[in-house]
C-alpha cells in the first residue's frame, strides 16, 4: 500500500465525527455519505506497519464480496506516515444493525424468524471458513434487501476449507461476549439460533449439541 496522494485534512474536510477516543477520530462520515476508518498504529514494531488494518478492512471486503456476504464497499486505502494513521474510504452497508433492532429500531420484527436467519448466517459464515473475531450484534446488519451482512470487519481471516468445530465453539464465545446481546439471542436457551444453525450446517451439528455449546457459552460470560 503506497502512500496517499492527498493529506489527511484534505481528504477529511468537515466531516462529520461519528466516533473518537482519547487519540483521536476513528470513524467519520463525509458529506457524500461515505466513511472514513482511521486506524492509527499503536507500535512502530508490529505486524500493521507492513500489513495495516485498513488493508486488511479492503482485502476482508473483498473476500465476503467472493463469497456473496454483504459487507461495506471499499473505495480506496489511504496511509499516512507522518501522523502514523491508515484509513479506509467506504461506502457503508445501507441496513440496521441488530443490536439497533433489539434496541426497539425496528419494533415490528419477528424476533424468532431473526434468530433463526442470524444462525443460518453464522453458520454460512463458518462453513465459508470466515472466523470473524469481532462478531457481534453491533457488526452484523440486517440489510435495505432483508440480507444479513457484516460490517468493521479489519479482524476477520477467511479461510478455504470450512471451520473445525473448536473454531466455531470460540467464535459463539466472541458472538455472546456483550450481555445484552446473550440476553437477546439466549432468551429462549439458544434454541431459535441453534435450529438456524443446524439447519444451514447440516449433518453433525445437532440443534441439542448447539444449545449446549450456546448455554455454556453464555453461563461462562455471566
Amino acid at each position: 500500500m503506497s502512500d496517499s496522494a492527498i493529506d489527511y485534512p484534505t481528504l477529511r474536510g468537515d466531516a462529520e465525527i461519528i466516533e473518537a477516543d482519547g487519540h483521536g477520530e476513528k470513524v467519520l462520515r463525509l458529506a457524500d455519505g461515505s466513511y472514513l476508518k482511521v486506524f492509527r498504529r499503536k507500535r512502530l514494531l508490529s505486524s500493521a506497519a507492513w500489513y495495516p488494518y485498513a488493508r486488511r478492512f479492503a482485502d476482508n471486503a473483498e473476500a465476503l464480496a467472493r463469497l456473496g456476504i454483504p459487507c461495506p464497499h471499499v473505495i480506496r486505502v489511504h496511509r499516512f506516515p507522518i501522523i502514523r494513521r491508515d484509513v479506509v474510504h467506504y461506502r457503508p452497508l445501507p441496513g440496521l444493525t441488530l443490536r439497533q433492532i433489539i434496541q426497539g429500531a425496528q419494533p415490528e420484527i419477528d424476533t424468532r424468524a431473526l434468530l433463526g436467519q442470524l444462525g443460518r448466517f453464522v453458520a454460512t459464515l463458518h462453513d465459508a471458513g470466515v472466523f470473524f473475531r469481532s462478531i457481534h450484534l453491533g457488526n452484523i446488519v440486517l440489510g435495505d434487501d432483508g440480507r444479513l451482512g457484516l460490517i468493521d470487519i479489519a479482524d476477520m481471516q477467511a479461510g478455504r476449507r470450512p471451520l473445525p468445530r473448536f473454531k466455531r465453539k470460540r467464535n459463539f464465545a466472541h458472538l455472546l461476549r456483550y450481555r445484552e446481546d446473550r440476553a437477546w439471542l439466549m432468551a429462549d436457551g439458544g434454541q431459535a439460533f441453534a435450529e438456524g444453525y443446524a439447519a444451514q450446517a447440516g449433518k453433525g451439528y445437532a440443534v441439542g449439541d448447539l444449545q449446549a455449546w450456546l448455554n455454556a457459552t453464555a453461563g461462562a460470560g455471566r
